[in-house]
């Protein structure tokens, strides 16, 4: 399936039903009273986050979403049926936001949360209401008022316990696909990954956590080059970051340079991500030549407080002692960690 995170629609709440204008006329009151009934209330338009859904790809195939009108009053004074509200399930972890302010509505972050996105019309009063001692007949009833309505943005931003990042090529992808279920497309060329992978990596007696391997980053990525902004947004919710960088750029020193060009476009996007929890992954150790270049690396990462981890995603060399480590930051207390994921 197609992986969408943004889309924008117009949102029309329903219209309220118009109040009617009716008489009694049985055959032992041949001129009753007024007795037209009111109108419906226009549908409104709810958003609801379900954890089922991964994308916003139904949502980027519909830009209009109309929720139904109210009925009009009948006679006898029987109330028109109100409107159906339309309800739009999206994705845990949707920003719902005013396309023409910008100001978010809601952050649709837990599942089955709830947003009144436009309220439908009130329906209008029948001529049953407007009965006085001095008009008993009257002949006038109100139309039903008009549904609120809106351009809207929606944003997806993943909610992954640990979020796997790197330069095209440093061997996500594969690293993923062994301590997950998540099967992504793998080659040996940049960018194999255009959209978030979700995986969830299940340890001890019934505990698991999610995994993103997410899209690889590129230098200037926060000014829209590569992938741009559109990765980087999906980095924001994760508890844990997890560096994977490719062991065979170190002849040249280029490993911690890769290091830095990842935190450098990290914190131009938001100061706040260099405070998230950090390890890093030395992946390709299957094709490293000289374990000398490995051991000065190491310290170097050491010596600025981040653990480092060797790896062959290919062969799972040093594997499980990196899943051990994710758990055991994944699993200090809350005061120390964002939530995670329940």
């Amino acid at each position: 399936m197609k992986f969408v995170d943004h889309a924008k629609a117009y949102v029309c709440a329903g219209r309220g039903g118009n109040g009617c204008i009716s008489f009694r006329r049985k055959r032992l009151q041949p001129k009753g009273g007024p007795d037209g009934g009111d109108g419906g209330r226009g549908g409104n338009v709810v958003f609801v986050s379900d954890k089922q859904m991964v994308s916003l790809l139904d949502l980027s195939h519909r830009s209009r979403l109309n929720a139904e009108d109210g009925q009009q009053g009948k006679k006898n004074k029987q109330s028109g049926k109100d409107g159906q509200d339309l309800i739009v399930r999206v994705p845990v972890g949707t920003l719902v936001i005013d396309a023409t302010t910008g100001d978010v509505f809601q952050d649709l972050n837990k599942e089955n949360k709830r947003l009144l996105a436009v309220r439908g019309g009130r329906g209008g009063r029948g001529n049953a209401k407007f009965a006085t001692p001095s008009d008993r007949s009257p002949r006038r009833a109100e139309g039903g008022e008009k549904g609120e309505e809106r351009w809207l943005r929606f944003e997806l931003k993943l909610r992954a316990d640990v979020g796997l990042i790197g330069l095209p090529n440093a061997g996500k992808s594969t690293l993923i696909s062994k301590i997950s279920s998540a099967k992504p497309r793998i080659a040996d060329y940049p960018f194999t990954t255009t959209s978030p992978n979700l995986g969830v990596v299940r340890y001890e007696d019934f505990k698991s956590f999610v995994v993103a391997d997410l899209p690889s980053l590129i230098q200037n990525a926060h000014q829209g080059r590569g992938l741009g902004t559109g990765f980087l947004k999906h980095v924001e919710r994760t508890v844990l970051l997890v560096h994977v960088l490719d062991v065979t750029r170190l002849p040249n020193r280029g490993l911690f340079q890769d290091y830095e060009t990842i935190m450098r476009e990290l914190e131009a996007f938001n100061t706040g991500l260099r405070e998230k929890p950090q390890i890093v992954a030395i992946n390709k150790i299957d094709r490293l030549e000289s374990p000398n270049l490995l051991n000065e690396t190491e310290r170097r990462f050491a010596d600025i407080g981040i653990r480092s981890f060797p790896v062959s995603a290919l062969t799972e060399q040093g594997v499980s002692s990196l899943v051990d480590e994710m758990v055991r930051q994944l699993e200090k207390p809350k005061s120390i960690v964002p939530e995670r994921i329940q």
